[in-house]
């Protein structure tokens, strides 16, 4: 050991710390930190999220009728009887061509608006705002505002007072499926609630194509307009665009809200596949198992569309070098 000499006392030199000793300190500190911070999250996704899709596949499998602690199995009976003995395969067929149609025309319209705004050159920040607004509306909030005052079917609704000023006479647009007004009615109230988000995704993309780009194009000669934004613009938004027709399809399929404040259970015309496995599950027969079934086969069919449209459109695939 080292000594160090102080008016003639011998003094043993101060030890240092051993670096690999503060390393392992400060890797220690870090897990301990990591999980404070992850492990009520954690523990919240494990309880509400993971616990109950288990639940529901083993519930599947058995007569839960009136119990979720069921003890007689049936096999895929539940996935049979949901398939052929009620109106779930129809709402999923209506609701495909619903997300057919809702999808593109609320990707086109998000990234119409995102163009629009990253246009402009002032108050960006407050027309931001304003799209960006309505995703804060509840969709339940929203459904009584469209059902009770822009569409009502009496003549003080908002688009029957303005239909009557060019003489139109007033339109029940949700008292019966023909013609099926009540569709006008959904999709707007759809398309007000999302595009304001996707438009800020696409507006964050823009926002990240490098100005060297139209440069360089302009001095090839590419005319500003239809011409940039098909060979520049919508090429680097490939990936964004993925994600968002990703997510739209995912909400279509889960639309629940707007369809049961809107349509309500009675009218069969228009049952969303989550109104479907409501009433199934939670109406008079608490058929837990045969819900339990169709939400199986209703995740299974969103997984195989997510897959299929990302393969179309190349999700995860690097950049084209």
């Amino acid at each position: 050991m080292s000594t160090t000499t102080t008016r003639g006392v011998a003094q043993p030199a101060p030890t240092k710390a051993s670096p690999a000793r503060s390393r392992r300190g400060l890797r220690g500190n870090a897990t301990v930190n990591f999980w404070l911070f992850t492990g009520p999250f954690l523990i919240g996704l494990v309880i509400f999220v993971f616990v109950p899709i288990f639940w529901s596949i083993w519930l599947s499998f058995f007569d839960a009728r009136y119990t979720v602690t069921p003890s007689k199995f049936v096999g895929f009976e539940n996935y049979t009887q949901i398939l052929t003995n009620s109106e779930f395969p129809d709402s999923l067929l209506t609701f495909t061509v619903f997300a057919a149609f809702i999808v593109p025309t609320t990707w086109a319209l998000s990234l119409g608006l995102a163009l629009l705004v990253n246009r402009l050159r002032f108050m960006r920040a407050f027309f931001r705002s304003v799209f960006f607004l309505p995703t804060a509306v509840s969709y339940v909030a929203a459904a009584l505002i469209w059902k009770m005052s822009i569409f009502s079917g009496v003549r003080f609704g908002l688009m029957n007072t303005v239909l009557g000023w060019f003489g139109v006479e007033n339109i029940a647009y949700l008292a019966n499926p023909s013609p099926p007004w009540y569709w006008l009615v959904i999709v707007t109230l759809r398309l007000w609630i999302q595009s304001g988000f996707y438009m800020i995704l696409f507006l964050a993309a823009l926002q990240n194509i490098p100005a060297e780009l139209y440069e360089a194009a302009a001095i090839d000669g590419a005319k500003p307009g239809w011409q940039t934004f098909r060979h520049i613009t919508l090429p680097q938004l490939r990936a964004t665009s993925t994600a968002v027709i990703l997510l739209l399809l995912i909400a279509a399929y889960q639309a629940f809200d707007e369809f049961f404040n809107i349509i309500g259970q009675k009218a069969t015309w228009a049952q969303t596949p989550l109104m479907e496995l409501y009433k199934t599950a939670l109406g008079t027969s608490q058929d837990y198992g045969a819900g339990s079934a169709g939400a199986v086969i209703l995740s299974l069919l969103i997984c195989l569309v997510t897959l299929i449209q990302g393969k179309f459109m190349g999700f995860g695939r690097g950049e084209d070098k």
